[in-house]
């Protein structure tokens, strides 16, 4: 099919950069599945897969620190949202599964209790609230070509391949058009939880421990996705922007060329879809195209500059905040 080879290395790099998901986002303290649902794994040998990860992030502070500076603060904030008592809710019910397994009823039933009382804490803590984070993975994600033109054509075979119902391939090109840093939480729903909880005890009282198992790993295995992206071209066009303030004085051809860089990227992030029909995209470019005429004259573009970033930082944290379930 004509998408298969325009897609082909695209794909190579998304599949590295899943396989590596688990490992990006961890670190000293907690972070990650570690100071999620899942009790830590046992100390082991560091595989081929953690070096090459190790390697991959090293290339990527050293080549975008930007991006990676990005990446941390992304963690940091969204570390503060997890939960305790969720955690220990959800702790307490892998423990109860461990005890089933090990036809331990009476400590099941007790994991479910304590887990139950978990729960009842952020109930009331949170009568309007239908999911508490609990885990967190963070990852850059940088799949897409850098041509314009690469891009559209990509996006015009996802589009035929969901006209045809090939949903397999939809999705293969969809991900080939992703460069962003992703921020995903998983949640508790509050809805359901208590309920998947009461019912595995019940079953554990009737001596139906296979029963309450699968109602235990359903629960644990619905948590709640929630996704945000934040798209590494407005990053970087924000940074060619900074840079091509601090050259303005002293190398106007420079500020230039940062500027069509930066002008560039703005594209990139309105054709790989982030909010791609919104209006800031047009009022970005207009303000670009001022900022370059005016730096051909002799006056101060401090306050041109000004403008410029206070917009494009304002679009970026309003793309960083939008969330999508799954």
């Amino acid at each position: 099919m004509k998408f298969a080879m325009d897609v082909l290395m695209p794909l190579t790099i998304i599949s590295l950069g899943s396989c590596l998901l688990f490992v990006s986002c961890s670190g000293a303290g907690s972070s990650g599945k570690s100071s999620g649902a899942a009790p830590a794994p046992a100390s082991r040998q560091p595989s081929a897969q953690s070096n090459v990860e190790k390697q991959r992030q090293n290339a990527e502070q050293q080549a975008r620190p930007e991006v990676e500076q990005q990446r941390k603060e992304a963690q940091e904030q969204t570390e503060k949202t997890l939960d305790k008592e969720a955690i220990e809710a959800i702790n307490q019910t892998q423990k109860a599964i461990n005890a089933i397994a090990a036809n331990k009823t009476d400590e099941a039933l007790s994991a479910i209790e304590q887990a139950t009382g978990k729960i009842n804490i952020l109930l009331a803590r949170n009568p309007a609230t239908a999911l508490i984070p609990v885990s967190l993975e963070v990852d850059v994600i940088d799949a897409a070509p850098h041509d314009i033109q690469a891009i559209r054509d990509v996006a015009k075979d996802a589009s035929r391949a969901v006209d045809d119902k090939n949903f397999p391939a939809a999705r293969v090109l969809l991900y080939s058009l992703m460069s962003e840093i992703r921020v995903r939480t998983y949640n508790v729903p509050l809805a359901t939880y208590p309920t998947a909880l009461t019912d595995a005890a019940r079953m554990l009282d009737q001596k139906k421990t296979g029963d309450a198992n699968n109602i235990l790993l359903t629960a644990l295995n619905t948590l709640a996705v929630i996704d945000r992206a934040t798209p590494l071209p407005l990053i970087l066009a924000r940074e060619a922007v900074n840079t091509a303030q601090a050259q303005s004085q002293k190398d106007k051809a420079s500020a230039q060329t940062l500027l069509e860089t930066a002008k560039k990227e703005v594209e990139r992030s309105k054709e790989l879809g982030y909010a791609g029909k919104d209006q800031e995209y047009a009022a970005l470019n207009t303000d670009i195209n001022n900022l370059e005429k005016q730096l051909k004259g002799n006056g101060d573009v401090g306050a041109v500059f000004a403008k410029l970033k206070d917009r494009l930082g304002a679009f970026l944290k309003r793309q960083s905040s939008e969330q999508k379930s799954s």
